[in-house]
């Protein structure tokens, strides 16, 4: 028996939860992929399954053993897929996710040369400010941006940094004054990221090192960063988020950065992919290129 298509076919059994969604995915015969188990627990010594007439589960070795078979089958997939990824010309769909305002704004120009120099390549590319269930979803890749990623069971690839920029317009600093300390924000209108949560807490280090949280409260909330900077330009309130949604207003002099001597953590922006699923030659030709276009210091850093 080959041991390699017998871990495949068990493994798909398990995703598929029966023999038949198995053998329709594998297109095998039922009988076929039934022996194929049967062989596998004979030759192991050890029953992986439980069988009824109206579900399939693991047993406590079956799950030890699918566990396993899920790492080798990953780590043959990345072999196969480091290998190819230098040989074979790449082609097929990425089925990417990204958040709105950054994919308007930045995501456009690196994809559109991604494609030109890969033509065989398709991208469907859904925009969504919402954290997305990769796996659930069927996306191969998602983009994320956060001063700190949740742990999760997906692998994270960080492709480049965003600088965190507390800013107001020329207009509102005039009629309201100047915040000097992160506290005087208790005094002002605070423009929040929603997707956040419902309570924003603003975060800074003073120039000892000495951290600052705020609470920051405000008339406006919106869980998308265009509206938020389209309200602070307009003079309704501060602003405070990554340097890609407004590091040009503040370079063009539309807004002005506020409490300078107060850092606040970057942003960083990943790629993300599940850990069971194998980084593919064409998605691992994506992280790449978005890497070296951006960079460590991309252009949205400076102002």
């Amino acid at each position: 028996m080959d041991r390699l298509t017998a871990m495949e076919i068990f493994s798909r059994v398990v995703s598929e939860g029966s023999f038949s969604g198995a053998a329709r995915v594998l297109n095998m015969s039922k009988s076929a992929v039934s022996k194929y188990i049967s062989d596998l627990e004979e030759r192991l010594g050890a029953r992986l399954l439980n069988r009824t007439t109206r579900r399939l589960s693991l047993t406590d070795v079956g799950k030890a053993y699918h566990e396993r078979c899920t790492q080798v089958l990953s780590d043959i997939a990345e072999m196969e897929a480091a290998v190819t990824y230098k040989t074979r010309q790449v082609g097929g769909l990425i089925k990417l996710a990204a958040p709105v305002t950054f994919s308007v704004k930045h995501l456009g120009a690196p994809l559109s040369e991604f494609l030109s120099a890969y033509p065989d390549v398709n991208i469907d590319l859904n925009l969504n400010d919402r954290r997305v269930d990769i796996v659930e979803e069927g996306f191969d890749m998602a983009i994320r941006i956060a001063r700190r990623l949740s742990d999760s069971s997906l692998i994270a690839a960080k492709l480049t940094t965003a600088r965190s920029i507390t800013a107001a317009s020329p207009a509102y600093l005039a009629e309201f004054g100047t915040p000097r300390h992160p506290r005087d924000l208790a005094n002002h209108n605070c423009l929040r990221y929603s997707n956040l949560g419902p309570i924003s807490e603003w975060d800074f280090t003073g120039p000892e090192g000495e951290p600052i949280s705020i609470h920051a409260k405000g008339s406006i909330s919106a869980n998308n960063g265009e509206v938020l900077r389209e309200a602070a330009l307009d003079g309704k309130g501060i602003i405070s988020g990554p340097s890609f949604l407004s590091g040009d207003a503040v370079k063009s002099g539309r807004l002005v950065r506020i409490l300078k001597d107060y850092s606040q953590a970057d942003f960083s922006i990943f790629a993300v992919y599940p850990h069971n699923r194998h980084l593919s030659a064409k998605v691992r030709r994506l992280v790449d290129f978005l890497k070296d276009y951006w960079g460590g210091q991309p252009y949205w850093n400076e102002f």
